[in-house]
């Protein structure tokens, strides 16, 4: 079909001769148009289909006759019109989609910190995957909702709309692989948090590890399928709105695209009813708000297939579609991993936290790591030592001393010979003189405090007798 033909021509305004003509109020040879291929159209531009100059109100191109070339031209594709509804909200999307990266970044650095020895069954790319792809998603609806702004301002449409599209196509991938690292990621950390406990928890032969690594290339599969059937095609048609006839139905690509990405997501479990209510009783609930809000985008997504009045990809479509069912989806599911990955803590230092509880539940039913008072432990670390240096207490060295210094003097009767009594005479003799001296020694109580304590000591004297008596070894006295 003839393009140039759908969107009109316009006559020319007849000029002062038979080869001059009037274009918004400019003249113009026309035998110079004809020979460069220019012609007016009812759009009001004036182009030969490879230089496109606006001719309407105050565009007003002059054209040399010599060679062909304008001066005070203003290209087609110029942004001459004002900021819309369309533009404004691509603003505020774009800021909102920049601020979820830095977010994102922030809980990226937060859960990929490993504060555990390196373990190669629960490999720390898991961790990341998620937050990379939500990066992945903000920065490609940031740069299409920024694009907006040029599609909203350009009187024809160029490479900004390419650019919208391109990026806004990127986004369900994009999500889909958010929202499945998520999902499988949160089912590899319950297995590891049972292996922690349970070291032999998964030694029986089962088909989980076969459905680990065949699931993850399926999705990626799928994944890059629906990629191929989308962004590596030829753009240059979605430019081409100039009029209701150009503006096609979407290509047939677009049509098939949605199917693999509804197959992804359905479940094929023996018992429907069963597994649907397992589903949601075991999942968390943020994984099942974003696969509901994911599969919201995925419905437009197949309505805008058919339907071109709904699709993104139409310059003027209206904003409550776009941003409505297109970019708001997208921003939600962001930030609601976000917000999650914000409260929730980091993995290691929750295994740690697990390893705790655990240790002191299994300590206090042993009995084991109860805590005592704290003058146990003091009178613990006192005995302890006294039993390793062989030292008492300042009291027991007190009463060893008593013991050992003071002597009980006892008087030691007269032998009896046979019948002889002891006279009155040899009782009434001087009995033994005893003599006392008081010492004083101070000592140091527990608390810190001297307190003197008195020794008294008793010496018995011998008695005196008339001779000598001899010491053995020694001389006499």
């Amino acid at each position: 079909m003839t393009l140039l033909y759908i969107r009109g021509l316009a006559p020319y305004q007849p000029g002062d001769n038979g080869t001059d003509v009037i274009i918004n109020e400019v003249h113009f040879n026309r035998t110079a148009l004809d020979t460069y291929n220019y012609r007016l159209y009812t759009n009001g531009t004036l182009s030969n289909g490879t230089n496109c100059f606006l001719a309407f109100q105050r565009f007003r191109p002059h054209m040399f006759d010599e060679n062909g070339t304008f001066i005070n031209g203003t290209s087609c594709y110029a942004p001459i019109n004002a900021i819309g509804q369309h533009a404004s909200l691509g603003l505020a999307y774009a800021l909102m989609f920049v601020i979820t990266i830095f977010l994102s970044l922030r809980n990226l650095r937060k859960h990929s910190r490993s504060y555990l020895p390196h373990d190669r069954r629960w490999n720390i790319v898991s961790r990341r995957l998620k937050w990379c792809w939500l990066i992945f998603v903000a920065v490609c609806g940031a740069i299409s909702c920024f694009m907006s702004i040029d599609v909203d301002r350009n009187y024809l449409q160029s490479a900004p709309l390419i650019l919208q599209s391109v990026f806004y196509t990127l986004l369900t991938p994009g999500l889909m692989a958010a929202v499945w690292e998520a999902v499988r990621h949160w089912a590899r950390w319950q297995t590891r948090q049972i292996h922690d406990r349970d070291p032999y928890a998964f030694t029986k032969a089962s088909t989980r590890s076969w459905q680990e690594t065949l699931l993850p290339i399926l999705f990626y599969v799928l994944a890059l399928l629906n990629f191929i059937l989308t962004v590596p095609r030829s753009w240059s048609a979605i430019e081409l709105q100039r009029s209701e006839e150009q503006q096609t139905l979407t290509p047939a690509q677009w049509q098939q695209t949605p199917a693999g990405a509804i197959y992804r997501y359905k479940p094929r479990p023996s018992s429907l009813v069963g597994q649907l209510l397992f589903y949601l009783n075991a999942a968390p609930s943020q994984f099942l708000l974003a696969i509901a809000i994911l599969g919201i985008k995925i419905g437009y997504a197949i309505a805008s297939a058919f339907d071109w009045t709904l699709s993104p990809l139409k310059y003027d479509v209206q904003s409550a579609w776009i941003y409505g069912l297109g970019y708001t989806p997208a921003l939600l599911i962001i930030l609601l991993f976000n917000i999650c990955g914000y409260c929730e803590l980091n993995e290691d230092k929750a295994l740690i936290a697990q390893r705790g509880e655990l240790e002191s539940a299994l300590a206090n039913d042993e009995g084991i790591g109860q805590r005592n008072p704290p003058w146990w432990k003091k009178q613990r670390l006192r005995s302890f030592a006294r039993e390793i240096t062989g030292r008492g207490s300042p009291i027991d060295r007190d009463r060893e001393d008593m013991a050992r210094y003071v002597e009980m003097g006892i008087i030691k009767p007269q032998e009896q010979s046979g019948d002889r009594v002891m006279g009155v005479s040899e009782v009434n003799k001087e009995e033994p003189g005893v003599t006392t001296r008081q010492a004083t020694s101070t000592t140091f109580e527990d608390d810190g405090s001297e307190s003197p304590l008195d020794h008294i000591e008793y010496v018995v004297q011998p008695e005196r007798s008339a001779s000598p008596q001899p010491i053995p070894g020694g001389r006499n006295i």
